[in-house]
């Protein structure tokens, strides 16, 4: 048996945020603005907190982007990490700045002295460190890959044991979501440091999101990773909320709206597609976890909508709305949305006045 569990991890601090130690699963993103634009990374940087990112990483590939960091670190409402790469000196510059993680890959940074200087220094400035490995930096035959990885990355954590340091979290990525997951189970079998997981350059629209939901699922519901992101091309904001409705989906997180929808047949009376896209944008802002159905006919609508915590069913021409498994209103199926969001914003406005 793995002598992994999520929360016999090792505690890490990033900044105010606790990595590992326990159940909870930190979503972190990383931005794709020039660092050297400072006002533009922060907005994106508060944009992703206001998403429900915990952590926001930043590339700093030069001096020009390391100048910028103390600037983006003092205004940041998250903790940031430096994302550096073959400059050691850039790592150094970037924990001077403040930066509450950095994250290299030791076998880029060139050499073991170089690495070990990092490590010194952020063990100084209690900084964290994040060792990433990615299957494109080492390749090789893909039946070796998972056994060279490991040995790899074992080969580095003893230069971080042999300096005492443990505010180390371990990231193995690949693009191959079955190597992901080999790769993360090996290294839950000998390590108790706080994992990073994710699938990297997992593709695009629909193909990325599917790649990195059974990645991170199935890891975490295997009790491995401490830490997620979701690789996503484009606006990385558009990464939270998979990530969260990822972390509902294996009960990792139960706050905020769980809304489902029958797929539609030919037997449906509405549009549920559409009616569930309006009520998800309405509720959206909405923490109080609640279960919320979107149900287009009476074949199996109102059995799902007694299991919700509030639901509406269509009919022929009127329908039904619920709340807590109760029909409490019926009524034509053009204002089922109105309705269901009335109920709700009336019982959840009576649960926040009911006295504690």
């Amino acid at each position: 048996m793995s002598r992994y569990s999520r929360d016999q991890t090792i505690r890490v601090k990033v900044g105010n945020v606790i990595i590992g130690g326990s159940d909870h699963v930190v979503i972190q993103s990383m931005t794709n603005t020039s660092t050297h634009d400072v006002n533009a990374t922060l907005l994106q940087i508060k944009a992703l907190q206001a998403a429900g990112a915990e952590i926001v990483r930043v590339a700093v590939p030069d001096k020009v982007a390391l100048e910028a960091l103390p600037a983006i670190v003092k205004k940041s409402p998250v903790p940031i990490v430096a994302d550096i790469h073959f400059d050691s000196a850039l790592a150094l510059g970037a924990i001077e700045a403040g930066v509450a993680k950095v994250r290299i890959n030791p076998g880029n940074i060139g050499s073991e002295a170089k690495v070990r200087e990092i490590i010194r220094l952020a063990k100084k400035h209690a900084t964290a460190i994040r060792i990433g490995i990615n299957s494109g930096s080492i390749g090789g035959d893909h039946d070796q890959l998972v056994k060279t990885s490991l040995d790899v990355l074992s080969k580095y954590i003893e230069w971080f044991k042999s300096e005492r340091f443990d505010q180390l979290v371990i990231s193995m990525k690949s693009s191959n979501t079955l190597e992901t997951i080999k790769m993360n189970k090996q290294i839950a079998k000998h390590y108790r440091y706080p994992l990073h997981i994710g699938v990297t350059e997992s593709g695009v629209g629909d193909a990325a999101i599917v790649h990195s939901s059974i990645g991170i699922g199935h890891l975490l519901l295997k009790g491995i990773g401490n830490t997620i992101r979701v690789s996503l091309p484009g606006d990385p904001v558009k990464e939270i909320p998979v990530a969260r409705e990822i972390l509902q989906a294996v009960g990792l997180i139960r706050e905020g709206v769980r809304l489902i929808a029958c797929p539609s047949c030919g037997r449906t009376q509405i549009n549920t597609e559409k009616f569930a896209k309006l009520v998800t944008e309405k509720l959206k802002d909405i923490q109080t976890p609640i279960k919320v159905a979107i149900m287009g006919c009476v074949v199996n609508g109102p059995g799902e909508a007694k299991g919700a915590t509030y639901a509406l069913c269509g009919g022929k021409k009127e329908g039904l709305i619920f709340a807590h498994g109760q029909q409490v209103r019926k009524v034509p199926n053009e204002d089922l949305v109105t309705a269901l969001l009335e109920v709700i914003d009336a019982d959840l406005k009576t649960t926040k006045e009911e006295p504690k």
